[in-house]
């Protein structure tokens, strides 16, 4: 096993990424994730948040239902695309007072596509939201870095030094889009150590539960699919094809960076369990009895 040969003490912090449901069937499936990955000790779990605030009660209802249930700490995610600042400081203050400890703090997407352009009455951008959530001194903030050139960089080092401005409006660490390639990963963490960057930059992680679904969504936020990927998902002929290759794949782009030194992984689960807790466990990641708090009643 992986961690034979590094050692248990080498082995990085997990965490987690979910989205809100939107159904009870989906809200079904979002509890068997938590479940299934529960016992693997994440760090923390985070849940996704709607462009404009469209999720704002499911966000805030599926973080509260993972923290008392499963007792895990978990990040709320806020944009402020196509808010007010009242409204965006304002589901902060609600994050605040469910006992969220931490946020990921991102501009957001416009919604429909095309360049970000903030509310009259809203944040500028980032930077500005960030700066605005440091002065609560209430959460740990997270923010988004792009190894590979955000759709809207105007220069290749632009996200490194966007990245900065962040840091230094006073985001505690980064977690990075997905990427396939290490070395992208590698070079941007080193341009970010060269711009005076200190924090840290957790790689995240996608294991490919759709190769074809995550090609589109690669396709949109300027993720490289590298051809070797196109060839061997292309081979897979059943669905445990696909399923087995992807783990594999996953696993040793996880056991190659944390040879690198890299001490965080962030792994984006698409509210599916089974194939990042297969990456765990490949790592060496050991399971914990899960503690479920006693329903009410």
């Amino acid at each position: 096993m992986a961690d034979a040969v590094r050692g248990a003490s080498a082995l990085p912090k997990i965490s987690f990424e979910f989205f809100p449901p939107a159904t009870p069937k989906a809200s079904m499936a979002l509890w068997t994730a938590v479940e299934r990955l529960a016992p693997l000790g994440p760090d923390f779990v985070s849940v996704t948040y709607g462009a404009g605030g469209t999720t704002r009660d499911r966000t805030q209802s599926a973080m509260v239902a993972i923290r008392d249930r499963a007792r895990l700490d978990v990040a709320g995610h806020l944009t402020c695309v196509g808010a007010t600042r009242d409204q965006v400081m304002s589901v902060a203050q609600s994050y605040a007072q469910i006992g969220c400890r931490s946020i990921v703090a991102l501009r957001g997407d416009q919604p429909g596509g095309g360049a970000f352009e903030p509310h009259p009455e809203g944040f500028s951008g980032s930077v500005d939201l960030i700066e605005a959530l440091a002065e609560m001194n209430r959460f740990k903030i997270w923010v988004g870095a792009y190894p590979e050139p955000h759709p809207e960089a105007a220069t290749p080092n632009a996200d490194v030094e966007h990245l900065k401005r962040k840091i230094d409006a006073g985001a505690h660490g980064a977690i990075t889009q997905f990427f396939f390639e290490n070395e992208t990963f590698l070079r941007f963490r080193d341009a970010a150590v060269a711009a005076g960057i200190d924090a840290p930059i957790v790689p995240g992680i996608l294991p490919v539960e759709n190769f074809k679904r995550m090609c589109s969504f690669a396709d949109r936020c300027g993720t490289t699919v590298p051809k070797w990927m196109h060839k061997a998902f292309g081979n897979a002929e059943t669905e445990a094809d696909h399923d087995l290759l992807s783990v594999a794949i996953c696993s040793e782009q996880c056991d190659e960076l944390i040879s690198e030194g890299v001490d965080r992984l962030h792994l984006y689960t698409m509210n599916k369990p089974d194939l990042p807790y297969q990456v765990c466990s490949a790592l060496g990641v050991e399971t914990v009895p899960m503690r479920v708090a006693a329903s009410a009643g």
